[in-house]
């Protein structure tokens, strides 16, 4: 599964790590990517890797624990074009991020979560729907797309 072109789409690298998702993003054509990673570790093998690479003006690194952190992230949550996830295995932490992703996301946006296969994710979360999985081998690839319901106008005619 290949994502298309991302020129001049707003991105959020969840559980960054290195920022490899991020980095291949902004390679890509993305416009900014918000990376966010609680390893300090990790944090200054991607900011170095950004540097080297000349993307830090493309980029900011958030130091956050996940998915309680996200309430900090409300206005890059808000107007991102593609949150891409790569949580711990294991399932919890993709559906407690992705609970919360479903009430903050913006009305275009989607969400490209790697798990492991046998990881059981919801259908939907919030206003995020699942709308294709794929696996390869032990991982698998969810993408979820907002969803605003419409409000409801009845469908009836009105009886005078």
């Amino acid at each position: 599964m290949t994502l298309e072109p991302l020129a001049g789409l707003k991105v959020v690298d969840l559980f960054a790590g290195s920022g490899a998702l991020g980095i291949e993003a902004l390679s890509r054509g993305a416009l900014h990517v918000d990376f966010v990673e609680s390893s300090g570790r990790a944090r200054t093998v991607l900011r170095s890797n950004l540097d080297e690479l000349g993307l830090d003006g493309r980029s900011t690194v958030w130091a956050l624990d996940l998915p309680q952190g996200l309430k900090r992230m409300e206005g890059p949550i808000a107007v991102a074009d593609l949150i891409l996830l790569d949580p711990p295995y294991g399932g919890e932490t993709a559906r407690a991020t992705l609970a919360v992703l479903g009430e903050r996301v913006g009305a275009e946006s989607r969400v490209v979560v790697e798990h492991h296969a046998k990881d059981e994710l919801p259908e939907r979360a919030g206003r995020l729907h699942r709308t294709r999985q794929r696996q390869y081998g032990e991982t698998a690839v969810s993408i979820y797309a907002a969803q605003v319901d419409e409000p409801h106008t009845g469908g009836e005619e009105e009886v005078k």
